[in-house]
C-alpha cells in the first residue's frame, strides 16, 4: 500500500509532521504513515527478528490510539521457542494454534503454486525476476485475499507454460536483501540491460519454499528473522543451483541490516552489487550508471571464463 501508493511521499510526509526524523527508514514512516492515512487497526509489530525501529514506531501508534500487538521471534529457530511466541500471539488475537494450523493447510496450496512459478523462473526461463519478485513478494499475506491469489496465479503460471523461453541467455542475478523500495523500476531495468535475477532471497522465504509438518516448523524454518549465517546456509547453495554470475545486495538507508554485507562479502564467492535506497521510488541515474558498470565486468569476466575452458579444451583435446 505504501510504495504502490499514487503519491508514497504523502504517506511519508505524515510520519515527518508528526515528528519521525529524516534520518529514519522510509519503510517505517511509510508504513507509519499508511496506518494513519487508512486507519489500519489493530497493528501486529515484530519487535524481534525484522527491524529495531519497529519498537518506537508500536509506541508512536499505540500513542495515537491504535492497538499494538507486539511479536517477537526467537534469537534461534527452534521450534519449541517458535511454538511459544506463536501461541501468546493467537493467545492475544483470541484463537489457537491449533485453528492456526487449520489455515496453514488451507493456504498450502497457495504455497505450492509459488515454488513452481520460482522454478518456471530460474530452470525454465518463462517467468521474469519481476514476476517472480511480484508474486513470491505478495504470499507474505496473499494480497489479504489467498482465494484471490490462488486464482489469479493458477492463471499466470497457465499463461507462463505457454511463453518461448525469453530469459535464459542472459546473465543470471540473484537478488538478497530486504525488497528494494525501488522494484518494478529495477527488474525493468535489469532486463532491459540484458540481465535476469533467478533468485530473489527474501521474496522466495516469504514463500516458505521448506516442507514442514506444522507452523513452528514452518517459521523456524524461515531465515530471515534470524541471524545472517541461517540466511548464508539457504543463499549459497541456491546461487550454485540456479548457476548465478553475480549478486545484487540491497540495504535500505538507516538500516541495521546493511552492516550485514561484510559477512555476504566474506562468504559469497561472486562479484556483488550493493544498492542503497530510501525515498527514491525509482532508480537514479548514479544507480543506473552503478548497475551498466556491475553488469560489464560481468560480462568481461563470463568471457574470460569461456575462453580459458576453451584453453583449457585445447590443452586436454589438442
Amino acid at each position: 500500500m505504501f510504495v504502490s501508493d499514487y503519491d508514497p511521499d504523502r504517506l511519508v510526509d505524515i510520519a515527518e509532521r508528526d515528528g519521525f526524523p529524516q534520518n529514519c527508514c522510509t519503510w517505517i514512516k511509510g508504513i507509519y504513515g499508511v496506518c494513519i492515512a487508512y486507519g489500519i487497526n489493530p497493528v501486529i509489530c515484530v519487535t524481534s527478528g525484522d527491524c529495531s525501529n519497529t519498537i518506537m514506531l508500536m509506541e508512536v501508534l499505540r500513542l495515537k490510539g491504535f492497538e499494538a500487538i507486539p511479536f517477537s521471534y526467537p534469537d534461534v529457530p527452534n521450534v519449541h521457542r517458535v511454538r511459544h511466541s506463536l501461541e501468546t500471539l493467537a493467545e492475544t488475537l483470541g484463537t489457537n494454534l491449533e485453528a492456526a494450523e487449520s489455515t496453514k493447510n488451507e493456504i498450502a496450496s497457495c504455497r505450492h503454486l509459488t515454488h513452481e512459478l520460482d522454478k518456471l523462473t530460474w530452470q525454465d526461463g518463462l517467468v521474469s525476476g519481476w514476476e517472480n519478485h511480484k508474486w513470491l513478494v505478495s504470499s507474505s499475506d496473499f494480497g489479504s485475499d489467498y482465494h484471490q491469489y490462488k486464482d489469479s496465479l493458477k492463471q499466470l503460471l497457465h499463461e507462463c507454460r505457454h511463453r518461448q523461453p525469453r530469459y535464459q541467455d542472459t546473465i543470471r542475478l540473484a537478488y538478497i536483501g530486504v525488497p528494494p523500495i525501488f522494484a518494478e523500476d529495477l527488474y525493468r531495468y535489469l532486463e532491459w540491460q540484458g540481465a535476469q535475477i533467478v533468485f530473489n532471497e527474501v521474496q522466495r522465504q516469504f514463500a516458505m519454499p521448506e516442507p514442514s509438518t506444522s507452523l513452528p516448523e514452518q517459521y523456524a524454518n524461515y531465515t530471515y528473522p534470524y541471524s545472517i549465517t541461517h540466511r548464508i546456509r539457504d543463499i549459497i547453495p541456491e546461487l550454485q543451483r540456479r548457476r548465478v554470475d553475480g549478486v545484487i545486495h540491497y540495504v535500505q538507508s538507516f538500516c541495521h541490516r546493511g552492516i550485514g554485507d561484510i559477512l555476504f562479502r566474506e562468504t559469497i564467492d561472486l562479484p556483488i552489487l550493493t544498492l542503497e535506497g530510501n525515498n527514491d521510488y525509482i532508480l537514479i541515474q548514479q544507480t543506473r550508471t552503478r548497475i551498466e558498470a556491475f553488469l560489464d565486468m560481468l560480462r568481461r569476466r563470463m568471457q574470460l571464463s569461456g575462453k580459458e575452458g576453451e584453453d583449457m579444451k585445447g590443452n586436454l583435446y589438442g
